[in-house]
């Protein structure tokens, strides 16, 4: 069976093969199923985002569709960034930019707790619908440590291992993050379905 990826990120790509071929699924990105499609991210919640993109893709290819949307949730900040995560801030903002504007947002503040979130929605050509959820809670570091992973990675704390996101390497990461939770939970219901 093949699938297409929402998204041309190369680095989901690979983690989404990585799991779902051994249900013998493989995953195409967008591009390589030629499919040029940016679905605008309106939804309120990840997932509303998260099926928002997996519709589109599966509707435009006639094929089965897997998307994800994924952010940070900071208590201290009511949720924020959340499904902004990846537009907090303004436009010219990078990781780095995000990364020090939540740290100057979180000055002075001693509730750290925080969870990134991930939710991944698989859309098949006749209308079924698998939704799957992972969560990883941590907290907010007082500055960036690390030098792996991306996004707010170095700053997502992890009191029980002493490291954060960016001090570990991929395996150990997917093993404990959102989306690996998350994709662990889509291989459980894919699973069922198939």
């Amino acid at each position: 069976m093949k699938a297409i990826l929402a998204s041309n990120n190369k680095n989901k790509l690979v983690e989404m093969n990585a799991i779902l071929s051994e249900l013998g699924i493989e995953v195409l990105s967008q591009a390589e199923a030629g499919i040029a499609l940016e679905v605008e991210e309106t939804g309120e919640t990840f997932e509303e985002n998260s099926l928002l993109k997996a519709t589109a893709v599966c509707q435009a290819a006639g094929m089965t569709a897997i998307a994800d949307d994924s952010g940070l949730m900071v208590d201290a900040l009511d949720g924020a960034p959340g499904v902004y995560s990846h537009r907090y801030g303004t436009p010219d903002l990078d990781d780095a930019g995000r990364t020090a504007l939540l740290l100057k947002s979180m000055e002075g503040e001693t509730n750290r707790t925080c969870r990134f979130v991930c939710v991944i929605t698989c859309c098949f050509p006749d209308g079924r619908k698998l939704v799957a959820r992972g969560e990883c809670v941590g907290q907010i570091a007082d500055a960036p440590v690390g030098e792996n992973g991306f996004g707010y990675d170095p700053v997502f704390y992890l009191p029980e291992l002493g490291k954060t996101f960016a001090q570990l390497d991929s395996v150990e990461k997917n093993a404990i993050s959102h989306r690996g939770r998350a994709l662990s939970r889509l291989v459980e219901l894919l699973r069922q379905e198939l």
